[in-house]
C-alpha cells in the first residue's frame, strides 16, 4: 500500500458525526489506554433518523492482555459490565488473558477460521527467514487475498455468524451495557462487529467505513515499530509484505458487505436469516445504544 493510499484512508471526520458543545466531533474517542492503543468509543455517530450513538455504552478495542496497572483505573471508571473477547483459545494462551477491573464479566466468543488463520500465517512467515518463502506466502497479493477471504468468511460461515450474533444479543440485553468487545488487533473481527452494530443502528455505510479505517491512525505507530523490528532483527527482508495483514483496508469491509448482499436480499434479511436475530434484539440495541428521539 502506498503512502498516498494510506493518507486517503485517514478520517477527516464523518459528515454525520455528533458535535460536542465546543464544536469538536465526538467520534472515535480514544480510551487513553497505554496497553491498548486502539481502544475507543463508538459513541457520537448519527443515525439516519437523527439520533446519535450513546457515548460510553459500546466500546471497541485491541487485546486487553497488555493493559498496564495504570490502565485498570480509567477502564474501571467507565462502569463496564461486560467484555467480549473474540480471540481464539490459542491466541489467549499465547498472548495472555485479558486484564480487567474487578467486577467485569468476561465472555469468550472465539472466532477462528481454519482456511484464513492469520495468526498461523504470521507465525509461519516468521519461523522461516527465507525471503523467497515469505514472498511465496505473502507476496503478489496473497496476503490481501487471505484478508479478503477472512472477511467473506465472517458472513458465510454459520459458526462465525453465531459468534457475532451472540455479541449483538449481549449488547441488546437490559443489563448488557456498557460493553467492550475486542480481538487481538481490534481491526478485523472487531471491525466487522463494529460495522454490524453501527449498521443495525442506522449509521450510513461511509461513516461505518470511516470508523473501521480509524484503526490505521491509531495503530500506525505500533505497526511501524513492528515492521522496523522485523527488519532490524533479520526476521524478514521485506517486512512490508505484512502491511495487508496489519492495516485495515476498504476492500476488506466491502467484501463482507458484498457477501451480505450476495447471500441475502439486504441487511435486514441478513439480520433475521443470517444472524438469527429478531426485532426484540433490534429494539434492545436502540434502547441501549441510542440517545434522543427520532426526528
Amino acid at each position: 500500500m502506498t503512502d498516498r493510499q494510506i493518507e486517503s484512508e485517514r478520517i477527516g471526520g464523518p459528515r454525520n458525526a455528533l458535535p460536542e458543545p465546543d464544536g469538536t466531533e465526538l467520534v472515535g474517542r480514544s480510551l487513553g489506554l497505554r496497553g491498548a492503543l486502539n481502544a475507543r468509543d463508538l459513541g457520537g455517530y448519527r443515525t439516519a433518523d437523527g439520533r446519535a450513538v450513546r457515548g460510553g455504552a459500546v466500546l471497541r478495542s485491541d487485546g486487553l492482555n497488555h493493559l498496564t496497572a495504570d490502565d485498570l483505573g480509567p477502564l474501571g471508571a467507565l462502569g463496564l459490565r461486560r467484555v467480549v473477547d473474540l480471540r481464539s483459545a490459542e491466541e489467549v494462551r499465547e498472548a495472555g488473558p485479558d486484564r480487567l477491573p474487578e467486577g467485569v464479566i468476561l465472555h469468550h466468543a472465539p472466532l477462528w477460521a481454519v482456511d484464513f488463520d492469520i495468526h498461523l500465517t504470521l507465525r509461519t512467515a516468521l519461523a522461516d527467514r527465507s525471503a523467497r518463502k515469505q514472498r511465496a506466502l505473502l507476496g503478489d497479493g496473497r496476503a490481501a487475498a487471505m484478508m479478503t477471504g477472512l472477511y467473506r468468511w465472517f458472513v458465510t460461515d454459520a459458526g462465525a455468524r453465531e459468534s457475532f450474533a451472540a455479541l449483538l444479543r449481549l449488547l441488546a440485553a437490559p443489563d448488557g451495557v456498557p460493553l467492550l468487545f475486542h480481538c487481538s488487533a481490534g481491526k478485523d473481527r472487531t471491525g466487522w462487529a463494529a460495522a454490524l452494530v453501527l449498521t443495525a443502528l442506522g449509521v450510513d455505510r461511509e461513516t461505518v467505513l470511516a470508523d473501521y479505517l480509524l484503526t490505521n491512525e491509531r495503530s500506525a505507530p505500533a505497526v511501524a515499530r513492528v515492521l522496523e523490528e522485523l527488519g532490524s532483527r533479520g526476521l524478514m527482508r521485506e517486512p512490508e509484505l505484512l502491511l495487508p495483514v496489519f492495516r485495515a483496508d476498504r476492500g476488506y469491509l466491502d467484501a463482507a458487505f458484498a457477501e451480505v448482499e450476495a447471500g441475502w436480499s439486504g441487511f435486514d434479511a441478513f439480520w433475521r436469516e443470517g444472524l438469527g436475530l429478531d426485532d426484540e434484539v433490534s429494539d434492545g440495541l436502540r434502547a441501549n445504544l441510542l440517545d434522543g428521539p427520532a426526528v
